[in-house]
């Protein structure tokens, strides 16, 4: 069961980048990790960096996007401020964007991009 939900969450994040590559986004790194936690995806939009964060499932009975609930959002904001930093783009613009895909069996794959979906977290 654990491969098969690894399978379809690593689907979802190579649909989610080629998205991105489609849309003239630049894919810096996939599975980026710190101290901190993971970046599915981050990518360039010019001089914006986006962290994706990549929700897949195969059914639609519940929205992917509400996995990224506020805690979630806190860990992403604070993954990213120190990916930023450890690549000395501190002052570049920062962006978090949630790609949904949707996966049914048997169908085409379905994808959702919503652009500036949380604004970083402060607690």
């Amino acid at each position: 069961m654990a491969d098969k939900r690894h399978a379809l969450g690593r689907r979802g994040e190579d649909l989610a980048a080629r998205h991105l590559e489609k849309l003239g986004y630049t894919v810096f790194g996939r599975n980026v990790t710190n101290r901190v936690g993971e970046l599915d995806v981050v990518a360039l939009d010019g001089r914006t960096v986006v962290a994706v964060e990549v929700k897949t499932r195969s059914s639609a009975a519940r929205r992917p996007r509400e996995a990224v609930d506020a805690r979630k959002q806190h860990k992403l904001t604070l993954t990213a401020a120190l990916f930023l930093q450890t690549q000395g783009w501190s002052e570049r613009p920062l962006r978090f964007d949630v790609i949904e895909v949707l996966c049914p069996p048997g169908g085409a794959p379905i994808i959702n991009h919503l652009q500036s979906a949380f604004e970083a977290t402060t607690w």
